[in-house]
């Protein structure tokens, strides 16, 4: 019979002591982001009119060191405060809570230019370009007639004199596109704000109609871009817009998401249910970009064609996204020289001590350039062409728009047809 063997004793009392100690998991602290969101700089108030030497604006940004200028400028400060007050006059502010106070005339006076310009429309048909989805010509005798017009308006609105009226005016006549490119970006929506930065200058729109200018004329000038674009084609100024926000805008993702910094139920998630898009797009402007940009798309789904914004929506409040708008809005639009060489300087806007004329380094004015404006601009001895681009460096390429895309579609009775991503 095979004898058992006798059992191991192991002491355990020595092998405690080799164990390592547990320590409970402390939870990750939430992370900081390095950049904290600009401030608002203080409003300045307006200067005597009767100080001013009204001129038509320029181009003054004609080099890296014009651009370094111009950051460091109160002009630079005045742009960023007239902006973010806008965003703050917006605040927790449904569209309709506008209508509960009575809305100043000076408001109703822009409502009604802004349908002026959409009745031009009417007025100036698009071409039949045989199917073509690039710019169609007859932009450029919109934009004709929109010039034709902008003494009446402006005497409307008050603006004083004609000189005033000739440098108030060109940053609106270039609110709506790039008369040789037939292509409209965020630089372009940056000029409607300084035309209504302008009318605030002159004392003509104080900080009491913020509020109003946020909330009504502002996207009242986004629905009549929208008819602009889908009507001739306007093309994405630069080609990265499918990268960011939008392919067109950048100002209505800030201000609308100034609307809910402190919604009751409405979360950034929100943006991927389509009841809450539905009954809601009509009071805040977050949601109807959203809206919109789904409905353009020949894509079915936010993660393919604006990744950006779904990214934003895994934020965890509304504030988050607010100051993450800032801080877009200083780098990608303010930050980006190939969108700030467009830029124009009067009076009202003028240019810092030392930034470049046109006429000093022999460049034309944009609207006589062949190309609509493009600056060769030197950088480290190294020359080289700076394109209008929303959102990349540089440069971008002439591509058709989504909406042109989706018009062509309503031609041929496609309109409700998406595109697969293939394993989607």
């Amino acid at each position: 019979m095979p004898s058992r063997s006798k059992p191991v004793h192991i002491d355990k009392s020595q092998n405690l002591d080799r164990l390592p100690r547990l320590i409970p998991r402390k939870k990750a602290p939430p992370q900081q982001n390095p950049l904290p969101a600009p401030p608002t700089p203080r409003l300045n108030p307006p200067v005597d009119p009767q100080n001013l030497h009204f001129h038509e604006p320029t181009r003054r940004i004609l080099s890296p060191h014009d651009y370094k200028l111009f950051q460091a400028s109160p002009t630079y400060n005045l742009v960023l405060s007239f902006i973010f007050s806008l965003s703050e006059a917006a605040a927790d502010k449904k569209i309709s809570s506008i209508y509960q106070d009575t809305i100043p005339d000076v408001i109703e006076h822009l409502l009604s230019v802004l349908s002026a310009v959409e009745e031009t429309i009417i007025r100036c048909p698009p071409a039949d370009q045989g199917g073509s989805r690039f710019g169609n010509p007859s932009f450029r005798d919109f934009l004709d007639a929109i010039a034709s017009q902008r003494s009446p308006w402006h005497s409307l609105l008050g603006v004083p004199s004609s000189p005033a009226v000739a440098e108030v005016s060109t940053y609106f006549q270039n609110s709506f596109g790039n008369r040789a490119r037939i292509d409209y970006g965020s630089g372009h929506e940056l000029n409607f704000l300084m035309w209504l930065l302008c009318l605030n200058r002159l004392s003509i729109l104080p900080p009491a109609t913020f509020p109003g200018l946020a909330l009504l004329v502002f996207p009242r000038y986004i629905k009549l871009m929208r008819t602009i674009q889908s009507t001739y084609y306007l093309e994405p100024a630069g080609s990265h817009g499918v990268w960011g926000l939008d392919d067109y805008h950048f100002l209505p993702f800030l201000f609308g998401a100034s609307q809910l910094l402190h919604h009751p139920y409405i979360r950034p998630l929100s943006i991927h249910n389509e009841l809450v898009l539905e009954e809601e797009r009509d009071e805040y402007i977050y949601l109807d970009m959203v809206r919109e940009t789904m409905t353009s798309k020949s894509v079915k789904g936010l993660k393919w064609t604006q990744p950006m914004l779904d990214d934003i929506s895994g934020a965890k409040n509304w504030e988050k996204v607010e100051q993450g708008m800032r801080r877009m809005f200083v780098k990608e639009v303010l930050g980006k020289l190939p969108v700030m060489q467009h830029f124009l300087f009067g009076s009202l806007l003028p240019a810092a001590e030392g930034m470049s004329r046109e006429e000093e380094v022999g460049v034309k004015p944009e609207e006589e350039e062949h190309e609509g404006g493009e600056v060769v601009v030197e950088d480290g001895g190294v020359k080289h062409v700076h394109r209008n681009d929303a959102w990349g460096d540089c440069c971008g390429i002439k591509i058709p728009s989504t909406v042109a895309a989706a018009q062509e579609a309503k031609k041929k009775g496609e309109e409700n047809s998406f595109r697969r991503i293939p394993f989607d």
